[in-house]
């Protein structure tokens, strides 16, 4: 019989919470629970990330629901004494909601979780990923014998097409038509794939998954493969991300062990195993036909699609490839039904969505919420908003090739017609949110550079045109650029968009479209008035201290990397501009609205001098 503790102590093993300390802070709870004689009470376990781990190290204490930020080594004697031994929550470790600065203790009551419906997400950061028991003990494998021992493969395959599951790597594809035009694909070996290679700035999604719950891919996976009629299957993920690499060779090592993969599959008689293939994160590797490339231990670049992978994909043969996200949800649907998922969303993008919430907003971090979700209640409701009340301006939704979407269209649900009708896409669900502090013009250029980078070359409208559109978008920035320019980007946008080879390049017009479409005053702006609007572009700036509101507080002259700024304490100071480099770190640190940014023709002529 398993052994029954009172308290589960769950610290968030995640790179981020790593990186803030977290090893220090999970030895030191081992240590002290041991030290005070509680280990046949209290259990200290290593997770997944639950997602906000902008705020790390997370401890959350289990059955009560009750998550700590920013636990250090040294806060460690007093949580266990008041938390496990006395039973009083430490207040100064729990989340301040922004807005109303009210303290809650309970993860289910805070905005960013309670908004949630997690399916992808649900064991993450509540059971400990290297342990196949533990995954058993809230239901996992059970779909499994279920579709092995109660349903036929076309059965499994009816229940992902009522079900209105779309893959979630990016196109949206109906999952049960891709299982099944694989399953009708001739040819006695077939392949399934997982990609785990998000290559998008900002994205963790993939990444936290396979750290956080390996085995909710690899039941999916075995699911599909039998759906399908392959035997072999292949993880494919970045060598780069080391700890879902280990805990993944630990799930398969331990479903081997378990006869939950190999031959004969809990005596079934269906053979299936995994193999996990690593490559170098980048972001045209995780189009299909480059990542199956790669599986075959060639470059990872694409080729066309005149034959669908499902018929011809790894070594010619019929592949059918889902992203990581997807397969997680599939031991859900068998479980709950396909009427259960369906029920969840909208009309024609059922089921959920994770979204990476990242830039200017309160609460960073994943957030799993139903398709058509709004705009309004992802930034605000999840993301508790912009930092300092900053004005909200604009998302950038869709991973670097996605589209810009201004503040007018806060109510839009996001969904897959929804977000293309507006000009942007779902993609992996990456969300960067802007506010008035961000330059249009600057936010394309920035995305244009790291598609042209991550461009395979292969093609020449791709390789050529970003370059291209880089040096347009550069020159605007720098005041050098004349009105025919947003033509030429608008027309170049275009045939991108229809003669590129692959995913990469049709899409990465996208955030010069988007932003010239709903921002072309800022453009103009740039070209006409030689002024960046929102303060960023260096050229086209001066920043400069309004004396009436300046109180001599001292903290523009601390911040000044150039020392550029003087003055006596409590007496309005001054910017030297032969000194100053603009880089906005005065204007983003005053208290009190007294740096002003200005184009250089309209600052003060004492300024500019």
């Amino acid at each position: 019989m398993a052994k029954r503790f009172r308290a589960d102590v769950l610290v968030c093993g995640c790179p981020d919470c790593v990186e803030a300390g977290a090893q220090e802070t999970l030895f030191s709870l081992k240590e002290e629970v041991r030290h005070r004689g509680l280990e046949d009470e209290v259990r200290v376990i290593e997770t997944g990330s639950r997602g906000f781990c902008a705020t790390g190290p997370i401890v959350i204490i289990e059955p009560e629901g009750i998550l700590y930020i920013r636990v250090k080594a040294p806060d460690v004697p007093e949580l266990v004494e008041e938390m496990l031994v006395k039973g009083r929550v430490v207040e100064r470790l729990t989340y301040t909601e922004p807005a109303t600065r009210k303290r809650i203790p309970y993860y289910r009551e805070m905005p960013f979780y309670s908004e949630q419906t997690r399916i992808v997400l649900r064991n993450c950061g509540l059971i400990n990923p290297r342990s196949v028991e533990e995954y058993i003990a809230v239901g996992g494998y059970r779909a499994l014998e279920r579709v092995l021992f109660t349903m036929s493969p076309q059965e499994v395959i009816e229940q992902i097409k009522a079900s209105g599951l779309r893959g979630r790597g990016g196109a949206g594809f109906p999952a049960g038509r891709k299982w099944e035009s694989a399953r009708r694909a001739e040819g006695e070996i077939k392949y399934v794939i997982a990609n785990g290679d998000e290559g998008d700035p900002n994205c963790f999604m993939d990444r936290s998954l396979m750290e956080g719950d390996p085995h909710g891919i690899l039941e999916g996976m075995i699911i599909g493969a039998y759906a399908i009629g392959a035997r072999e299957g292949f993880i494919y993920l970045p060598y780069e991300y080391t700890l879902a690499v280990e805990n993944l060779s630990t799930a398969v090592r331990q479903v081997r062990e378990y006869g939950l993969l190999g031959e004969n599959i809990l005596g079934s008689g269906f053979d299936f195993d995994v193999q996990i293939r690593l490559g170098a994160r980048s972001f045209v590797g995780g189009e299909s036909t480059a990542l199956m490339h790669a599986i075959e231990g060639m470059v990872s670049e694409p080729r066309p699609k005149h034959i669908h992978t499902t018929t011809k994909g790894v070594w010619d043969r019929p592949s059918n490839l889902n992203n990581v996200k997807t397969w997680a949800m599939v031991p859900q649907i068998i479980s709950n039904g396909a009427e259960w998922f369906a029920s969840i969303g909208t009309e024609d993008s059922k089921g959920t969505q994770v979204f990476s919430l990242a830039g200017k907003v309160n609460n960073t971090g994943l957030a799993e919420v139903p398709m058509g979700i709004t705009m309004r209640k992802l930034v605000f409701d999840i993301g508790g908003g912009s930092p300092k009340n900053r004005e909200f301006k604009a998302i950038q939704i869709g991973g670097p090739s996605g589209g810009v979407l201004p503040a007018s269209m806060l109510d839009l649900p996001l969904d897959y017609e929804s977000l293309a009708e507006a000009g942007s896409m779902m993609g992996t669900g990456g969300v960067v949110v802007m506010d008035d502090r961000t330059c249009m013009v600057d936010l394309a250029r920035y995305f244009i550079n790291f598609l042209q980078e991550e461009s395979c070359g292969k093609c020449v409208p791709c390789r050529k045109g970003n370059k291209r559109a880089l040096q347009i978008l550069t020159r605007i920035t720098r005041g050098e650029g004349t009105e025919e320019d947003l033509e030429t980007l608008e027309n170049l946008a275009r045939v991108m968009q229809q003669v590129s080879l692959c995913g990469l390049g049709k899409t990465a017009p996208n955030p010069i479209l988007s932003t010239l479409h709903y921002f072309r005053n800022e453009y103009l702006a740039h070209i006409r008035d030689q002024y960046c609007p929102a303060g960023v572009c260096r050229e086209l700036i001066t920043y400069f201290i309004v004396a009436e509101k300046c109180l001599g507080c001292g903290l523009c002259i601390k911040i000044c990397p150039q020392s550029a700024i003087t003055g006596a304490k409590k007496e309005p100071h001054v910017i030297d501009q032969t000194q100053c480099i603009q880089c906005g770190a005065c204007f983003d640190t005053c208290r009190f609205d007294a740096i002003a940014v200005k184009s250089r023709e309209e600052a003060p002529k004492e300024v500019v001098a």
